[in-house]
């Protein structure tokens, strides 16, 4: 299970103190926060598209989070920030390219 980060200054807090790494769908931004569960932010610029469109793909990343969170480590506050390239894009693309950040960032629990 996980929160949500929802306030502006824990925005900035992750971004200030995290490391961030990209792929062509999303920016992922990673930060400790020394509970024992995840907070998850989403941020999807006007630059993307309309709101039906910014909806859209906040719902195909908050799913995809949802569905695999019990592959993350515990303990971090993660920002995922969508790029423009994402527009159009279906759940599987969206799910495997939040799963590819997850792993170069470490945070994906080995089975």
């Amino acid at each position: 299970m996980y929160n949500h980060l929802k306030k502006n200054y824990d925005f900035q807090k992750v971004y200030k103190n995290g490391r961030s790494l990209a792929n062509k769908y999303l920016v992922m931004y990673v930060s400790n926060n020394g509970s024992n569960e995840n907070r998850l932010g989403i941020s999807v610029s006007k630059k993307v598209g309309n709101s039906v469109i910014r909806h859209r793909i906040t719902r195909l990343i908050r799913e995809a989070y949802r569905l695999n969170s019990s592959k993350f480590e515990s303990g971090y506050d993660i920002v995922i920030i969508a790029r423009v390239t994402a527009k159009g894009k279906s759940y599987d693309d969206i799910c495997s390219a939040l799963i590819h950040l997850g792993r170069i960032h470490n945070l994906i629990v080995r089975e």
